[in-house]
């Protein structure tokens, strides 16, 4: 339950207070992720996505491809991707791309990455699995620019998404 409120005049909510232990939390997932996965249990939205099971088929400075699925939790009532959870795998994978091919020691030294901007463009609905293919299109001091690709095994554009996401704050801190 989030602990937000509104100020007293109805404006603008106060964010929930930090907290360090969730911020290890998702470090652990990030670190503890298996060999041919992207990350490990423990991140609160990879889990809702099922990213721990999901399939790291290619690792390079900047690029990853990865082999997921439709967690049941995000399908609509076709059993189809709910559009609104696109974005949400779209923007993991281009949190994930931005460190790509980092080696595990050196993943965290820039600190935490916050999503600035994110669009998704949708052609064909995804429905079971499906293959992201994310690549760092520029890098421009602590901003990254990020293209994520959905396609299927035949490789048929379902989904494309654009993020411009920035380094700030060391890791574990607000």
């Amino acid at each position: 339950m989030s602990t937000s409120s509104k100020s007293a005049r109805g404006g603008r909510q106060t964010p929930p207070a930090f907290d360090p232990s969730a911020a290890e939390a998702v470090r652990r997932a990030f670190l503890a992720r298996e060999p041919g996965r992207l990350l490990g249990p423990g991140h609160p939205v990879g889990d809702l996505l099922d990213a721990p099971a999901w399939e790291l088929l290619e690792e390079d400075d900047g690029r990853l491809r990865v082999r997921a699925h439709v967690a049941d939790a995000v399908r609509n009532a076709r059993g189809q991707l709910f559009g609104g959870f696109t974005p949400a795998y779209a923007d993991l994978v281009a949190v994930c791309t931005v460190r790509a091919g980092q080696t595990v020691e050196h993943r965290f030294e820039g600190g935490w990455i916050v999503t600035l901007n994110l669009r998704v463009d949708y052609f064909e609905p995804i429905t079971d699995r499906f293959l992201m293919e994310s690549r760092v299109v520029r890098r421009r001091g602590a901003t990254t620019w990020v293209e994520t690709r959905f396609v299927d095994e035949a490789g048929e554009l379902l989904a494309l998404s654009f993020a411009t996401l920035r380094e700030t704050g060391a890791w574990g801190e607000p």
